[in-house]
């Protein structure tokens, strides 16, 4: 029992992904809080196409997907103050022009069709050194960011014109945040796979408001339904021979269900 904790390459999987279940419900707290849930579907194909690009010209698939994400994060900010009435036309945009960009990469380059499915569904298994070093250095700019702007985004979140009105430089803290979301979901796709990454930025904090009473106690509770998913998850896959992205999104609607459940008073 537990002996799979003795192989590196589930030492490796455990350590990404315990960093991208704390990171995620970070942002996605903020991006549920402002409706922008389908965000990380999103980016998550426009990667998928960078993804794709990466192994049709032989360069880290991770670093080009992570390229394609950025330049989704600024496409999408940019549509949105075009489409300021209708701002959710900048997203199902975006989806559309990455599942379509992908779709053609896919048949340019037929050889590598196999390899490219598997950050469709995530290959946690897979990450090496290098991809930990880059999660690493995602993870520690994310915190730092938020860290540094914690009541500047607190206040974006809930009032955005007031948060203009006080001077603050709502533009580019749109613009940071969406960025953000893109060097997550870059990072996490070779983990849970682009089907499923979103699952992290939101179903964590759908969970927590179940329970909360405030946003710090939120973002706590948020994290930490992350964290027992992605470590629960991981184990009980490695040790049943699952699929590990699959069986923490599995555990976190579970856990979703329950609390929801315990809340209007049904007995398990």
């Amino acid at each position: 029992m537990f002996d799979i904790f003795a192989f590196p390459f589930f030492q490796r999987a455990l350590v990404g992904g315990l960093l991208i279940g704390g990171m995620a419900p970070l942002l996605g707290m903020f991006l549920v809080l402002r409706r922008l849930s389908m965000i990380g579907d999103t980016i998550a194909h426009v990667s998928i196409a960078g993804v794709a690009l990466g192994f049709l010209i032989n360069v880290y698939p991770v670093g080009v997907g992570l390229i394609f994400a950025l330049f989704g994060a600024i496409a999408i900010e940019r549509l949105r103050r075009t489409y300021r009435t209708y701002a959710e036309l900048s997203i199902a945009i975006l989806l559309s022009g990455g599942v379509a960009l992908a779709t053609m990469l896919f048949t340019l380059g037929q050889g590598f069709n196999i390899n490219v499915t598997s950050y469709f569904f995530g290959s946690i298994y897979t990450l090496d050194w290098i991809d930990l070093v880059t999660i690493f250095a995602v993870t520690i700019v994310v915190l730092g960011v938020i860290a540094f702007h914690s009541k500047e985004y607190f206040l974006l979140t809930f009032d955005e014109d007031a948060a203009s009105v006080s001077g603050l430089p709502v533009r580019t803290l749109n613009i940071t945040l969406t960025v953000l979301t893109a060097l997550v979901i870059s990072v996490s796709i070779k983990i849970l796979g682009a089907l499923l990454v979103s699952a992290l930025l939101t179903i964590p904090v759908a969970c927590s408001l179940l329970i909360a009473r405030s946003f710090r106690h939120s973002l706590i509770w948020a994290i930490v339904f992350s964290e027992v998913a992605v470590l629960t998850g991981l184990i009980g896959a490695g040790e049943l021979n699952l699929a590990p992205g699959a069986t923490v999104v599995l555990l976190l609607i579970m856990i979703l269900i329950v609390l929801i459940a315990l809340k209007k008073g049904f007995k398990l």
